[in-house]
């Protein structure tokens, strides 16, 4: 099968580069899956997982809250306000990380805040889920 570039870069590190076959994005506006020969898309993404899937190998899982997705036909740039990969995750901390979002919600009276970050916390829980913890 045909491959592309991919980079995936983290606030504190690069996550991933190299040669892939597909990659699962979750986008603000749906899930999408980007193969070779993609049209030009800049998106944004949404707390969710990403699966990259390379030659050969079921899909790694990376746990991303946000950030955007810069696809081309010949390569896919990830650039990402946090992310962990799935071997880094836990239960415990998907859990301190919307017990950390519910107390600002609690502390604002900003409406559109209140329902951003609500948002955040369902997409936090359904990650949690589509890792099968």
């Amino acid at each position: 099968m045909a491959t592309f570039q991919f980079d995936f870069v983290g606030p504190e590190r690069t996550l991933y580069s190299g040669q892939i076959e597909a990659v699962q994005l979750p986008g603000v506006e749906g899930e999408m899956t980007v193969l070779p020969g993609h049209a030009p898309v800049l998106t944004a993404l949404k707390v969710g997982v990403i699966v990259i899937n390379e030659a050969g190998h079921n899909g790694k899982r990376v746990l991303v809250r946000g950030g955007f997705a810069d696809i081309g036909p010949t390569s896919v740039t990830v650039i990402a306000e946090r992310a962990n990969p799935f071997e880094e995750i836990s239960p415990a901390s998907i859990d301190a990380d919307i017990e950390a979002l519910q107390l600002q919600r609690d502390a604002t009276t900003d409406f559109a805040k209140r329902e951003e970050i609500d948002g955040q916390i369902v997409q936090l829980q359904d990650a949690k889920v589509a890792l099968s913890f």
